[in-house]
């Protein structure tokens, strides 16, 4: 059984293999007559969208599960959820606070687990930002990334996705916000090994896609204010985008806060791709349904 909690969890070439089925704009009807139960923990607008959309593509039914209607560990534990899911979906997604919870529900589960966001990852958002690199810039092979802002969970599968497609990647993050030393070991025995710095103009200077998140993510809201001093000088604006190259595209996962992170005549400009990304969230989670499929069968 073939499972997706992280980016890492896929070789280079399946990754490509997911990119390529989430291009068919006439997919199999892989789904058809089951069910795939979509339970979240953490509200979104995108990933839920996408997700049921994908699993409508595909002939299948999604069913919506908030955390209220479960209640992990307090009505019932993870791993009694994720049993009685597997009775009646082909494949579970769930969008968690922890990512210890997905991998109690993979070591259970009779059907794939897909991470649909945790605290430590964000591989289906990687795997749409790939796709919409490639649909603006062509081949990701020999491009650079540059990440400016928090090196969170949106960071670390964009690097591990972008690392794995033979792109070279820069993050600039201030002090207290880098990849830890771990996370890093973890990417160079898989081949990817992002470099790191302080100076937003140094990761950004000739690179071919200029991407940010929010400083503050969700549960982070009593950080604001230390986050927003801590992040002075990160902001992604016309200024830091002169650096790029000349046909560099912007992106930003979203939700996004104008005045912040970014700009809004960069996010809202005619470099921006985020709307592009915003729809692969749907081809991408498709394409890996797809693959997930056919892993399965």
């Amino acid at each position: 059984m073939r499972h997706f909690l992280e980016v890492e969890d896929l070789k280079p070439s399946e990754f490509a293999r997911i990119l390529n089925l989430a291009g068919d704009p006439n997919p199999p009807q892989a789904l058809a007559g089951t069910g795939a139960a979509l339970l979240f923990e953490k509200p979104s607008a995108r990933t839920r969208s996408a997700a049921e959309m994908a699993v409508v593509q595909l002939g299948g039914h999604p069913v919506y599960i908030g955390a209220a209607e479960v209640g992990l560990d307090q009505r019932e534990s993870v791993e009694d959820v994720t049993r009685t899911l597997a009775c009646y979906n082909a494949v579970i997604g769930a969008r968690v606070f922890a990512h210890s919870t997905l991998e109690r529900m993979a070591e259970v589960s009779e059907v794939p687990i897909v991470n649909l966001l945790s605290d430590e990852a964000h591989p289906t958002q990687a795997l749409a930002d790939l796709l919409t690199i490639r649909d603006a810039l062509g081949a990701l092979e020999g491009l650079t990334l540059a990440y400016v802002g928090d090196a969170n969970n949106v960071a670390r599968s964009l690097a591990y996705a972008a690392g794995m497609s033979g792109m070279a990647v820069r993050i600039a993050s201030p002090e207290g916000y880098t990849l830890s030393e771990s996370v890093l070991r973890r990417m160079r025995r898989r081949g990817c090994e992002p470099v790191q710095v302080s100076n937003p103009e140094k990761a950004v200077r000739g690179a071919d896609v200029v991407y940010t998140d929010v400083w503050t993510s969700m549960g982070q809201e009593d950080e604001a204010d230390q986050r927003r001093q801590d992040f002075a000088g990160f902001t992604v604006n016309r200024r830091l985008m002169a650096h790029a190259s000349a046909g560099a595209v912007f992106m930003h996962c979203l939700p996004a806060h104008r005045g912040e992170e970014v700009e809004a005549k960069v996010i809202d400009g005619p470099r921006s791709r985020v709307w592009l990304q915003a729809t692969n969230r749907m081809h991408a989670a498709r394409g890996l349904l797809l693959w997930l499929m056919e892993q399965a069968g």
